[in-house]
C-alpha cells in the first residue's frame, strides 16, 4: 500500500498514556479476506503463520507506515502467530499461574510480561520444599535436567536466562501488533487483554532491578520465577507483586484463595483493526466464552533495527537475542547484547523514535505537575 499512515498528536499522546493504540481499519478488506481463506483452507505441512498471506497483514497494511513513523524502521516479518481460540467453557486444568483455569478471574487472563521461559506446570499439587519443587519444575523442560542454567529452554522455545551469566531473565523486542479477524466487539470472546497504563511501572521496576545489582527479570530483586503459594505449589510468577499492586483496588476480583487480581482492559475490536502496544505492557488472551466462533488475533512481535542491525527478527519471536530455539548467537567484539537489552527494558520510548517530541513533553508535565 502507498498511504503514508501516521498517528495524530492526539494518538501519539494517548499512546504514551496507555502503552496501546487501537488503529482502526489499519488492514484492508482484501488483505482480511486472504487471511482468512488462508485459515479457512490449510496447506497440509505448512505452518499458516509462515504464509504471505498472514505476513502481509502487518507487510502491505498501513501497519508498516504506522510503525516506521511512531517506532523506526524495522525487519518485515516473514511469520507470526496465529492467535486461534475455541469457543469453550471454563475449564479445570492448573494453569501458568497455578490455579484452576475456572477460577481465574476476567475471562481466565493470566497478564504478563512476554520474553519469559515458560516450562509446562504441574497439573497436580506440588510436595516438597521451594527448593524441591524449582529444581524438578527447571528438570521438566524439553531439554531434561540441566540444572539451574542459561541453557534450559521452556516449551514456548524461550530461555530460563537470556545470558550465561545468569543476569538477564528475559527476552525483549519494541512492539507488539495484533491485529483482528473477526468480531471482537464484546467482552468474553476470546480478545486480548491489557493492563492499561501498566507500561510505566514495568519500566520503573526494571530500571531498581538493575540499581539493585544488575539482575533484570525473573530470579531479580523482586520477581521469583514461581508461586509456591499457588493452588498446585508451582504456578509462574507472570508479574513482579509490586507491580501487581498498584493496580488492585476495589473493583479487583479475586481467586478463591482470596488473592486479588489486576482488572486488565479488554480491547474491543472489529476486522482490519490493528492494535499495537509497547513491549513493557502486561498482556493476555482471555477464555472464549461468549464468542459465536473462533477468536482470531494475529499476533507480530517486532523490533526496532537499531539494537542489533545485523540479527534479522523474524516477527515472531520474544527472544531475539537468542535463536527461536534458544540457539546461542554470534555477536561481533564490543557488542554485548544483554547490555543493549537491558538498556532497552530500563528505557522503553528509546526504540520509539517518531515518538520523540510526545515523550519529553508528556514528560514534562509529568515533572510540572509532582512539583
Amino acid at each position: 500500500m502507498t498511504t503514508l499512515a501516521t498517528l495524530t498528536l492526539e494518538q501519539k499522546q494517548a499512546f504514551y498514556r496507555d502503552g496501546y493504540i487501537v488503529v482502526k481499519n489499519a488492514v484492508s478488506d482484501d488483505l482480511v479476506d486472504a487471511a482468512l481463506d488462508r485459515l479457512r483452507n490449510p496447506v497440509e505441512g505448512q505452518y499458516a503463520g509462515a504464509a504471505r498471506e498472514m505476513t502481509d497483514l502487518v507487510n502491505a497494511s498501513d501497519v508498516t507506515p504506522v510503525l516506521h513513523d511512531a517506532m523506526g524502521y524495522f525487519d518485515p516479518p516473514i511469520v507470526c502467530q496465529v492467535g486461534v481460540s475455541k469457543v469453550r467453557s471454563p475449564g479445570d486444568r492448573f494453569n501458568n499461574l497455578g490455579y484452576r483455569e475456572k477460577d481465574q478471574p476476567y475471562f481466565a487472563a493470566e497478564s504478563h510480561m512476554d520474553g519469559l521461559c515458560t516450562i509446562g506446570v504441574p497439573q497436580e499439587r506440588q510436595t516438597g520444599t521451594p527448593g524441591e519443587i524449582y529444581r524438578r519444575y527447571v528438570a521438566s523442560g524439553p531439554k531434561g535436567d540441566l540444572g539451574r542454567s542459561a541453557d534450559v529452554i521452556g516449551h514456548n522455545s524461550v530461555p530460563l536466562f537470556e545470558d550465561p551469566e545468569m543476569t538477564l531473565g528475559m527476552g525483549s523486542f519494541t512492539a507488539f501488533v495484533f491485529v483482528c479477524l473477526n468480531d471482537q466487539t464484546r467482552e468474553g470472546r476470546g480478545q486480548t487483554a491489557l493492563l492499561k497504563g501498566a507500561h510505566h511501572v514495568t519500566e520503573r521496576f526494571f530500571r531498581w532491578q538493575r540499581s539493585v545489582n544488575g539482575c533484570i527479570g525473573p530470579e531479580g530483586p523482586g520477581w521469583p520465577r514461581l508461586n509456591y503459594d499457588a493452588p498446585n505449589r508451582c504456578g509462574l510468577v507472570y508479574l513482579p507483586q509490586t507491580v501487581r499492586e498498584e493496580f488492585i483496588d476495589d473493583t479487583s476480583e479475586c481467586t478463591p484463595d482470596g488473592v486479588y487480581w489486576p482488572r486488565p482492559t479488554q480491547i474491543l475490536m472489529e476486522p482490519g483493526d490493528a492494535c499495537i502496544t509497547v513491549f513493557h505492557i502486561p498482556h493476555s488472551g482471555t477464555r472464549n466464552e461468549l464468542g459465536t466462533e473462533s477468536r482470531k488475533n494475529i499476533i507480530f512481535r517486532i523490533r526496532n533495527k537499531k539494537r542489533q542491525p545485523d540479527k534479522m527478527v523474524n516477527g515472531v519471536t520474544d527472544h531475539p537475542d537468542r535463536g527461536q530455539r534458544g540457539e546461542w548467537l554470534e555477536y561481533e567484539e564490543g557488542n554485548d547484547p544483554w547490555q543493549r537489552s537491558k538498556d532497552a527494558l530500563c528505557n522503553q520510548w528509546d526504540e520509539w523514535q517518531g515518538m520523540g517530541d510526545v515523550v519529553a513533553a508528556e514528560q514534562a508535565k509529568e515533572v510540572a505537575s509532582a512539583g
